[in-house]
């Protein structure tokens, strides 16, 4: 399927000048992957879109406030309380969200210890939200960058498009698509099932789109 701007952004549910800025990468990292029925199509701009708040955001936000903090089952609770009596305002000084993201990441998937910044370094980035340096340092050799010296780079249009192209053929998510099992993608990429009814949602639009 030759995707077209129109159709990206009637799938993804974009603003005109989102559909401008992300359709060219979108398009060219289909093709890179394999992206290219209409059920892959649909599945992958529903996945991301919904990762990256409808291609707004490269990076993870760790700006939780006290009752959030309950997501990150590795932060102790008594932890937890105390980040979140030193976040009372609305947006979390950086610092805090510094904390939160190496007590949630650290130790983990090639991360160092809570201690070493990495969990903070290798936060989710991309319209996938790469996470962990094992992951950012995999995706780095198959896009020829070195993103462990500079995990920034997924924060660049070409190479947010790009790792989640990459994060979604390298675990078999095409054949996922093909079979119709959008459940399965969602544990793939979340882990889980967190977001799930909006993911479905996407894809429903995407897929009244795109199979017409």
């Amino acid at each position: 399927m030759n995707l077209n701007r129109e159709a990206f952004q009637r799938a993804a549910q974009l603003s005109d000048a989102l559909a401008d800025r992300w359709f060219a990468h979108v398009a060219a990292t289909a093709t890179e992957f394999g992206i290219t029925t209409p059920q892959r199509l649909a599945a992958w701009i529903a996945q991301i879109g919904h990762e990256s708040g409808g291609f707004t955001q490269l990076v993870e936000s760790f700006n939780y406030r006290v009752d959030a903090l309950k997501i990150f089952s590795r932060i102790p609770a008594n932890m937890r309380d105390l980040l979140g009596r030193q976040s009372h305002e609305r947006v979390v000084p950086i610092e805090q969200q510094m904390k939160i993201a190496n007590l949630a990441y650290g130790g983990r998937y090639g991360n160092g210890d809570t201690n070493s910044g990495d969990g903070w370094r290798y936060r989710g980035r991309g319209l996938k939200q790469i996470t962990f340096k094992h992951n950012y340092q995999d995706c780095g050799v198959a896009l020829n960058v070195d993103l462990v010296a500079q995990p920034e780079i997924l924060e660049r249009d070409e190479y947010a498009a790009r790792s989640a192209g990459w994060f979604w053929m390298t675990n078999g998510l095409n054949q996922l698509a093909d079979e119709g099992d959008f459940v399965r993608i969602t544990r793939v990429i979340n882990g889980g099932l967190t977001g799930h009814p909006e993911r479905q949602a996407r894809w429903q639009i995407a897929t009244d789109v795109l199979l017409v």
